[in-house]
């Protein structure tokens, strides 16, 4: 049976402009550039899973998280890392968070919100 549930699953983001999306992705988020796949694509490994970054027009248009990143502990040392390389991290508003260095602290439930260069939405946590 091809039940879903069974099946892996990656994360899928579009970026206007390639050379720039590489750049972010394998410098910037220093992630393992797997494959490079017809016009363009690329295809990064992350833990047992995928990130797909695909060409299109209409990248940047998603306002909600495109990408997550379970980092557990590492989660500020994550954010630390890409504060010195010059990723401005988003904050929001949230009852019962406290905010530093671009980390949401939530009863030591951490997370962390950041644009790629088109502006698809980006988010580590501590899970």
């Amino acid at each position: 049976m091809g039940a879903l549930q069974n099946k892996v699953s990656s994360a899928i983001v579009a970026a206007s402009d390639m050379e720039r999306a590489r750049s972010f992705y394998s410098d910037t988020l220093g992630l393992e550039l797997e494959d490079e796949g017809t016009e363009g694509v690329l295809v990064y490994k992350t833990g047992a899973t995928y990130l797909v970054v695909y060409p299109s027009e209409f990248a940047g248009t998603n306002k909600a998280n495109a990408v997550v990143w379970d980092c557990g502990s590492d989660v500020d040392a994550i954010a630390a890392d890409l504060r010195a390389k010059g990723v401005e991290f988003e904050r929001y508003e949230m009852d019962g968070t406290s905010y530093k260095d671009g980390v949401h602290d939530a009863n030591g439930f951490k997370m962390v919100w950041f644009k790629d260069p088109d502006g698809n939405i980006l988010h580590l946590n501590s899970a």
